[in-house]
């Protein structure tokens, strides 16, 4: 692909395209020259994934900001879930 191609590629298109290139080189039967250029553009997708997961981190830092721009920090828990009103309820509803 060219570089306009590569950009414009999704997070998830990009990761699965560096799993086939996983996936050819744990294979073991490509020549060296094929072998390194494979790497070559692992690499270019590894860091394009980090990038863009570095990207979504700072856009929800952003948005979870409180009104006076102070980071609101919260508790991640499965069990638990916002309701419309913003009020916390778990599984049962309470």
């Amino acid at each position: 692909m060219k570089n306009g191609q590569e950009q414009a590629r999704t997070f998830e298109a990009s990761l699965e395209a560096l799993e086939q290139i996983v996936q050819q080189l744990e294979g073991g039967d490509l020549s060296l020259e094929k072998s390194l250029e494979l790497f070559e553009q692992g690499i270019r997708l590894s860091r394009e994934c980090q990038e863009r997961l570095s990207q979504a981190e700072r856009r929800i830092e952003v948005l979870m900001r409180d009104n006076q721009g102070r980071p609101v920090a919260t508790t991640y828990n499965e069990t638990n879930q916002t309701n419309e009103n913003g009020a916390t309820e778990n599984e049962n509803g309470v």
